[in-house]
């Protein structure tokens, strides 16, 4: 919107979107299952963000409705128009290693659907851990190290990349923007080229806080049995759980590690926070 652009957003009722409308966001009420909705969100577009996801369930089947379906359904929609809009895909690193989890599977089962259209102007980012405000994953795990104490639910010594949303959203418009980036998957991340490992990230949190920090590497059996008991309470309650086996196996990855040499050389976009100063910021929204 800040460079012209009118935007519309998807969302199911337009009182959860009501902080989207404040800004001048056109919301289309509906959901991805409603080709109505997505006819008139699509209409007229020069670019498409997908950034709609699964990200818990009990079955390969709760993630494929929304992570594929729903990018099915949206990519028809959007190849039906006379002159097809740009469609970006918010995927998920996950999808590097889809052996891993359902979630994992789901994300790449969507990034296939969108390079088998090979006259369709697609870009496809994905990004690692993600923190900042409102992050409902990371942000709860450097928190509970900012009150001195790290559960960990593989090995301390595996190792993440990390964006902060701020920068993320940099990279989703400098490839939404550049011609280049037609048909190219890429990996933003803090520039931190070798990622960090828990070690790593609970010595920030503490030079930041002033505190110690201790690691408390959670027993595997712990989180197993917890995660058997999400899975069958899931097909008693219906609801769908966050950490399920397949999940812990996604967690418990020692590589989730990208470098910004791809989406650097072809867009020109750098970060501009590294994990020190999003730590910092995040002490600062403290106080």
């Amino acid at each position: 919107m800040q460079q012209g652009y009118r935007v519309r957003a998807l969302a199911r009722s337009h009182l959860k979107a009501r902080h989207l409308a404040r800004q001048g966001i056109n919301i289309v009420e509906g959901d991805l299952g409603n080709a109505s909705a997505l006819h008139q969100l699509v209409s007229g577009s020069v670019a498409v963000i997908h950034a709609a996801g699964a990200v818990r369930g009990a079955s390969r089947e709760d993630f494929d409705r929304i992570n594929v379906n729903g990018t099915a359904a949206l990519l028809a929609e959007v190849l039906s128009q006379a002159k097809p809009p740009r469609f970006m895909l918010l995927s998920s690193l996950a999808a590097r290693e889809p052996q891993l989890s359902w979630y994992a599977a789901s994300k790449r089962a969507g990034e296939d659907l969108v390079c088998g259209h090979p006259d369709l102007d697609w870009v496809i980012v994905r990004p690692p851990a993600v923190y900042g405000p409102g992050d409902k994953e990371m942000l709860p795990v450097f928190q509970a190290m900012a009150r001195g104490f790290a559960p960990v639910p593989g090995e301390a010594g595996a190792r993440i990349s990390l964006i902060h949303v701020l920068d993320l959203v940099a990279a989703l418009g400098a490839s939404l923007r550049c011609e280049a980036a037609r048909h190219e998957t890429l990996t933003p991340c803090d520039g931190k080229a070798d990622g960090y490992d828990w070690h790593e990230m609970a010595d920030l949190v503490a030079d930041v806080w002033g505190r110690k920090v201790r690691l408390w590497q959670i027993p595997y059996w712990l989180l197993d049995s917890v995660a058997w008991a999400n899975v069958r309470s899931a097909r008693l309650t219906g609801r769908a759980p966050m950490l399920t086996p397949p999940k812990l196996r996604e967690l418990r990855h020692d590589n989730w590690v990208v470098d910004n040499t791809t989406i650097s050389d072809i867009t020109g976009w750098r970060p501009e926070i590294d994990l020190r100063k999003g730590l910092e910021e995040l002490r600062k929204a403290e106080l």
